[in-house]
């Protein structure tokens, strides 16, 4: 029937090997942003190699559970989480939450205390980088609406540390797509390196 969509399993499975791989020395989990393409199959296929998934809503949160995903294998990214979402998201126990402004990290906390959960959670930090990409794709300028600036990120993190029903355990960033170059990603690398350490300097234990 029409429409038909072919994709390619080993194509796929052979990128997330690569990630795996080439970072096998801190166990990460490479985590599929859902957005991308929600299809359950490629999902489970992900999930049944060990990959994870990046959520940005409540329903990619049911989706990537729904496909085999383990909770603890869920990021839960974007800048629009409502209460409720955060409540599901907190209920299922995810790996942990970007958090893009310290209103979000306010709420998140609140709604954490009424659950009587600790959330851990990372900052997204805008290093304020070009990533060289399309205007309409570029997230990590100061321009950009997307994160915090370093000083900025910095200070919500001495109030994370604050916080009772926040756990601050890692450092996010994300500064475009379709990137072609690897200076962005090193200049952007630099400038968060600078941050852990500070942040370190703090106290604050990130994984």
């Amino acid at each position: 029937g029409t429409p038909l969509y072919v994709y390619s399993r080993a194509g796929i499975l052979g990128m997330l090997s690569a990630y795996q791989t080439a970072f096998k020395k801190w166990d990460p989990v490479v985590a599929y942003a859902v957005k991308a393409n929600p299809s359950l199959g490629i999902i489970r296929a992900l999930a049944g190699s060990g990959g994870g998934a990046d959520i940005v809503s409540g329903g990619e949160l049911h989706r990537a559970i729904k496909a085999g995903v383990p909770p603890e294998r869920i990021v839960f990214a974007g800048v629009g989480k409502s209460a409720v979402e955060m409540e599901e998201a907190l209920a299922a126990g995810i790996l942990l939450f970007n958090v893009e402004s310290l209103p979000e990290l306010e709420l998140l906390n609140t709604v954490a205390g009424r659950m009587n959960r600790v959330a851990p959670i990372a900052i997204r930090v805008n290093p304020d980088v070009d990533p060289r990409t399309h205007a309409y794709i570029s997230t990590g300028k100061k321009e950009s609406k997307f994160g915090l600036d370093i000083r900025a990120a910095i200070e919500a993190y001495k109030r994370a540390a604050e916080l009772p029903h926040i756990t601050p355990i890692g450092i996010h960033s994300h500064i475009g797509s379709q990137i072609t170059r690897i200076q962005p990603f090193t200049q952007a690398i630099e400038k968060l390196t600078r941050v852990v350490r500070e942040v370190r300097e703090l106290r604050i234990d990130l994984r």
